[in-house]
């Protein structure tokens, strides 16, 4: 039997086999690219803790969207902060430049209010706010959150100043009272001296800030006490709290340049220092007083009638160690852009102008600013009656005249001696005896006998204004025949009165202010009795004298 054999041929090109695995490796590289095509860039933000951040679950937002996510948390090299790492969605790659910031929102409680409540139930998330540059993908983040957003209409400016005082990062900036702004941070200058402020003016009042726009500090209470008083200034409780700044804009005919990116603004110690600093010139002098300067401080003012016109620099006390004698000199500081001066004057230095003054009588004394703090002040007036009294000494300035204050020391000495008596006094027993007084007034004048003796006088007067009526309303004739009835009627009220007068009389203690008033009441009271005596003699002698006059009487037979 014949046994075939198998036809054995030969395929030309790939197994159907291997038509599975390439499919596979196929579907796979189309997946790997989708997912890398659609994948978002990947950047690196430093933080000093990772409070609140957790890998895998906290979101990065940007105006509350979710535009990616933290992927990982790891230590720096040295260990001096943590490194996030972040994957973000597809189209934010324009979000990444130089000055992107990134925060962590988290709840937040201070003076200022509350923020970030919302984390509470959320959890924490970090904020994006896309900057401007080249564009990067390593960050630093910030560890508070910004006080001012990007995208918050407004302006920002740099203040610079010698003392901080209250004023920290979210202090409030007013203008007129009203909140315009707020302060984003500060810093140490390159001198070691000066610190800059960098603010945020909110629209609309960003428009107000002007190159010549003044700024001062507003933080806490301002207390000052000197010559002029005590006063007491602050701008709102908020500032008090916060500390604060203030500023003002004043209308002018020049159009001042509204660009101020570049300009560094001063902010004042108060408002009072921007009056002062608006006097560029200064000229200085000595002068020596006699006695005592106990009251004059550096600072206190110098005035022209009122005006200040400069300020004191430095008081010194001097030795001279030949004769052990001491002087006090004082320099001041004269501002004569405060002076106007009317007509040509020409081109004469302010030195010459004060040397003619004083040709013509000026003189300085020291004046009392208030009785109460004793501050005093340097004031000038015109007294050419006085002589030019000089040291005659070599000064390392233009030396003024002097005088004393005819009733500085009167003054001085008076209240000191006033001040002294009132100590001595003892106003609680001064009170105890006041009070006790008052009471036993109160006692007296409620008592029943006033009350009885006012009765009395009440019904005396009627009785004497009864008799008056009956004297008017009767005729002559009546009048003679009842003439013995009026002058019984009389008696009958002198009586009366005299026994109202000895009955106040037992009731008032003696040696009493109340003794003497009522005294003199019953002198005048005995006055009128003897006026109503008079009256009734004339009447009993001289009826008819009702109706003729005095000037008319007739005599009886």
């Amino acid at each position: 039997m014949e046994v075939s054999r198998p036809k054995v041929s030969k395929q030309s090109g790939p197994s159907v086999v291997w038509l599975i695995p390439l499919l596979t490796v196929l579907v796979g590289g189309w997946l790997i690219i989708k997912t890398v095509s659609e994948q978002g860039p990947e950047v690196t933000i430093s933080f000093k803790t990772a409070e609140g951040i957790v890998a895998g679950k906290t979101r990065i937002k940007y105006k509350n969207v979710d535009i990616g996510v933290v992927e990982q948390i790891q230590f720096a090299e040295d260990f001096s902060h943590v490194i996030v790492t972040a994957s973000f969605n597809q189209g934010t790659e324009s979000f990444f430049r130089r000055n992107t910031r990134f925060w962590v929102v988290k709840p937040q409680l201070s003076l200022r209010g509350a923020s970030g409540l919302s984390t509470l139930i959320s959890g924490a998330y970090i904020e994006i706010e896309p900057g401007n540059g080249t564009e990067t993908f390593h960050f630093v983040g910030l560890e508070k959150q910004p006080v001012v957003t990007a995208d918050e209409a407004g302006k920002k400016v740099v203040l610079i100043t010698q003392k901080l005082r209250s004023i920290d990062r979210g202090s409030p900036i007013y203008y007129k009272g009203l909140l315009a702004g707020e302060v984003l941070g500060y810093e140490l200058g390159n001198d070691r001296q000066s610190i800059y402020i960098h603010a945020f003016i909110k629209e609309p009042f960003d428009t107000l800030i002007k190159g010549h726009t003044r700024f001062w500090n507003v933080s806490g209470m301002d207390i000052s006490l000197g010559a002029d008083g005590l006063n007491v200034r602050t701008e709102s409780l908020q500032a008090i709290m916060l500390g604060g700044i203030a500023f003002e804009t004043k209308a002018t005919l020049e159009q001042m340049n509204s660009d101020v990116e570049n300009l560094v603004f001063t902010l004042y110690d108060d408002y009072s220092s921007i009056q002062e600093r608006a006097y560029t010139k200064k000229i200085k002098f000595m002068m020596f007083f006699e006695g005592s300067v106990r009251g004059l401080n550096v600072g206190a003012p110098v005035d022209f009638n009122g005006i200040k016109v400069g300020s004191v620099l430095d008081i010194r006390l001097e030795l001279n160690s030949e004769n052990t004698d001491f002087r006090i000199p004082v320099l001041i500081e004269i501002e004569p852009e405060r002076i106007k001066v009317r007509g040509n004057q020409g081109v004469e230095s302010s030195y010459e102008t004060v040397n003619k003054l004083v040709e013509k009588g000026l003189r300085a004394s020291l004046q009392i600013g208030s009785l109460l703090t004793g501050q005093l002040f340097i004031g000038f007036s015109m007294r050419p009656d006085t002589p030019i009294h000089l040291s005659g000494e070599e000064t390392p300035y233009p030396e003024l005249p002097t005088i004393k204050a005819a009733d500085f020391g009167s003054i001085a000495q008076s209240a000191e001696s006033f001040l002294n008596k009132l100590n001595e006094v003892d106003l609680d027993r001064l009170s105890q005896e006041l009070l006790g007084t008052l009471e036993g007034t109160n006692r007296l004048f409620n008592g029943p006998e006033i009350r009885g003796v006012l009765d009395d006088l009440q019904l005396s007067l009627q009785s004497f204004r009864s008799i008056l009526q009956k004297v008017d309303d009767s005729s002559l004739q009546e009048t003679i025949n009842s003439g013995h009835l009026v002058m019984d009627k009389i008696t009958e009220t002198l009586g009366t009165f005299d026994e109202t007068l000895l009955r106040a009389n037992r009731v008032l203690k003696p040696n009493s202010p109340l003794q003497y008033n009522i005294i003199k009441l019953t002198g005048e009271l005995e006055e009128t009795a003897r006026s109503i005596r008079s009256l009734v003699d004339t009447l009993e002698r001289h009826p008819q004298a009702l109706i003729f006059g005095k000037g008319n009487q007739v005599e009886e037979e």
